[in-house]
Parts: structure tokens; sequence; C-alpha cells
């Protein structure tokens, strides 16, 4: 191995590549010193501005609190009412077939039926949670 070409090679890579990191480098801690300084607020507005933006936040949590426990409530009836109405729906699917086919055919119907209103308010209650509920109009 000649040493005089790694010599070389090595001073050519020095003069190119470690001038361009060395600009990458400096220019990030550069961009970053400036993001820093402008993330930092000045002093006038620091305590009245932090007390309005607690007082927000601490409403913004309370609504969440209210949609969380009235979503829990519409949640738990929607999966009552679509387990019932889907076994129902079983249950007719059983006796289809067998001497008590009318019922069965009956049961069909109410439990599809019950099933799917009970999977509406499954459904309705994310909504509630996610703040999307369409406001009803008054007449």
């Amino acid at each position: 191995m000649n040493w005089s070409s790694v010599e070389k090679k090595s001073v050519v890579l020095k003069s190119g590549l470690a001038n361009t990191i060395f600009d990458n480098y400096t220019m990030r801690y550069f961009l970053l010193s400036i993001l820093i300084l402008a993330a930092i607020p000045s002093q006038g507005q620091s305590a009245d501005s932090l007390k309005n933006q607690i007082k927000t936040l601490q409403l913004e949590v309370q609504d969440i609190d209210l949609r969380m426990k009235e979503t829990n409530k519409q949640f738990k009836t929607g999966v009552l009412v679509s387990t019932i109405g889907y076994t129902v729906t079983i249950a007719g699917g059983l006796m289809l077939g067998r001497e008590n086919d009318s019922l069965g055919q009956v049961l069909l119907v109410a439990g599809g039926a019950t099933g799917i209103t009970g999977t509406y308010l499954l459904m309705d209650s994310f909504n509630v949670l996610a703040g999307k509920r369409k406001k009803k109009r008054r007449r």
C-alpha cells in the first residue's frame, strides 16, 4: 500500500468534504439557536398570557370531561341494545325451518332492527365524544 496516495486522498477529502460538513453543522446550529430564541416568550406577556392559557385549557378539559360522561352512558346503552338485538336475530335464525317458523321470521326482523338501532347509538356516541354531533334545529 502506498502511503502517499492515502495522504493525497485524505487531503482531498478534508478540503472538499470537511468544509461542506462544517458548513452543514454550522447552519444547523445557527438555525437551531434562532428557533430557540424565537420560542422564548417576552417577559411582559408571560404572567397574563399564561393565566389566560391555563383558564382556556381548564375549560377545554371540563368540556372533554362532560362529553366523556355523556358518551359513556350512550356507549353502554348502544352496546346493550345491539347485543340484545343481534342475540334475538340469532335466536330467530335458529327457529327458521322448524315448527316455530313464523316466530323465527318475526324475531329475525325485530332483532335486526334492534341491533341496527343499538349500532347507531354506539356510533353516535363516538360523534358526541369528538364533538361532531349535529345541533338539533328548533322550529
